[in-house]
């Protein structure tokens, strides 16, 4: 079951977002990956989740190369290794995670492709803890009308990223969650900062008490913007917009109930 992104997943259709650069198509059971071959990580990941149909799927599967993609276009184990980096799940492993037991179990296993990871500082505090559960909150919110939803997300590739062992490591990353509001499709985004976690000056990646992770709400125009990706008419739909948060302005947020939806 290799499928991709469905863009006619939602009640209205969500094409699939798209960067300005060249990049690699990859379909992987339910979700998809644009990735950048020159910066080496996906400048796009689209998954669709089916809140009705979840399956808590033990876990499994181990971290590998794409065999699709060239070994130097991707960032393998080299990265991560001896360091404080997490290989962060883009598309989370148990969003794919629906349907039938197999269906389930090939999706999530799936998500353990290098084309889906992107280096995190390991340390862990609140503010990543609400990033991680993001789709889960919105999924609740969607809970009234067909409990489904559309989630992309993927590093900022900017370029005054630090190197590092070959690549650049992000220092910011983004997420736009999409579903069908009572009133027409509804969309929200979000930015998660770890500037201040990490440190390549050394050769090494710093670790608590250096900072903090950071988790903004951000107007997805602001998320086209610093990203380069085109999200068509999810900027329209956000519900930032509809309260009247202005182009620049990032909520900052330490818990769930700060989350506008």
């Amino acid at each position: 079951m290799t499928d991709g992104y469905d863009s006619e997943f939602l009640a209205t259709s969500v094409p699939l977002p798209r960067p300005r650069d060249v990049v690699r198509d990859l379909a992987y059971p339910r979700f998809s990956v644009l990735l950048d071959p020159a910066r080496r990580f996906a400048a796009v990941t689209a998954v669709n989740i089916d809140g009705a149909q979840l399956r808590e799927v033990p876990r499994s599967g181990d971290w590998r190369l794409d065999s699709r993609v060239d070994a130097d276009e991707q960032a393998g184990p080299d990265v991560y290794s001896h360091n404080d980096l997490d290989r962060g799940h883009l598309v989370r492993r148990r969003d794919p995670g629906w349907g039938t037991a197999d269906e389930a179990r090939d999706a999530t296993e799936a998500t353990f492709f290098y084309t889906n990871a992107a280096p995190q500082a390991a340390g862990f505090n609140q503010s990543k803890e609400l990033w991680l559960g993001l789709e889960d909150h919105v999924l609740a919110y969607a809970e009234a009308t067909d409990q489904r939803v559309s989630v992309f997300t993927a590093p900022v590739l900017a370029d005054d990223d630090p190197p590092y062992r070959g690549v650049r490591v992000p220092l910011r990353f983004w997420k736009v969650a999409a579903w069908q509001g009572s009133a027409g499709p509804a969309a929200a985004g979000f930015v998660l900062d770890q500037t201040e976690l990490v440190d390549t000056s050394q050769g090494v990646l710093a670790v608590p008490p250096l900072g903090a992770f950071r988790t903004f709400q951000v107007p997805i125009g602001d998320v086209a913007e610093i990203t380069g990706v085109d999200f068509g008419a999810l900027a329209e739909a956000d519900v930032l917009s509809a309260r009247g948060v202005r182009p620049g302005d990032w909520r900052v947020m330490d818990a769930a109930a700060d989350i506008v939806l």
